[in-house]
């Protein structure tokens, strides 16, 4: 078996991606400290050519160096937004159709193996700080909350690993 080269990967590049068909995702940060977490989650919405990546609270904003280290040029590629508070985004977006998801572990969660994204919804996934989760007072706004089943002693995945997965099960649920 042979290493495919970065030329034989037939990758489109920026002026064709925001052009492309997106899923329709939006995936929402909230308050969300470490900068690395931040630019891998922006490589991994590019890989899954997701809508738009929202940028909430103390949630670091492009351009900083941090950051890029780990997006490796996915902010260019990405649409982004920032709101100083998130139950504003969530607002906004509700306005626009999306419906609004937690990726938490909370009372009343559907387990992201059992739950069916409908083909024709818009969905705004929220991921939370990597010490608190997602705020108290956003999850009081929510339309569904999503957990991701575990099997070992950590009481949690970190965000980056979570919005991976989450993103790669919506990806296979609605395009594959």
């Amino acid at each position: 078996m042979k290493k495919l080269k970065l030329n034989e990967l037939n990758r489109v590049n920026i002026e064709e991606f925001k052009k492309q068909d997106k899923l329709p995702i939006v995936v929402i940060l909230d308050n969300v400290r470490s900068m690395h977490n931040v630019g891998s989650i922006f490589r991994t919405a590019d890989g899954f050519s997701i809508e738009k990546v929202i940028l909430c609270g103390i949630t670091a904003q492009p351009p900083h160096r941090e950051i890029e280290k780990t997006a490796l040029g996915a902010t260019q590629s990405m649409d982004w937004q920032h709101y100083e508070n998130t139950l504003d985004a969530i607002n906004d977006l509700r306005k626009e159709g999306y419906e609004i998801i937690a990726v938490e572990q909370a009372q009343n969660s559907i387990m992201l193996n059992t739950f069916r994204p409908d083909h024709a919804r818009k969905y705004a996934l929220i991921f939370g700080n990597e010490v608190n989760g997602v705020a108290d007072e956003v999850m009081q706004q929510i339309d569904g909350c999503i957990e991701i089943p575990q099997f070992g002693t950590k009481h949690s995945f970190n965000i980056v690993i979570s919005a991976g997965i989450v993103l790669w099960d919506f990806f296979a649920k609605i395009k594959l």
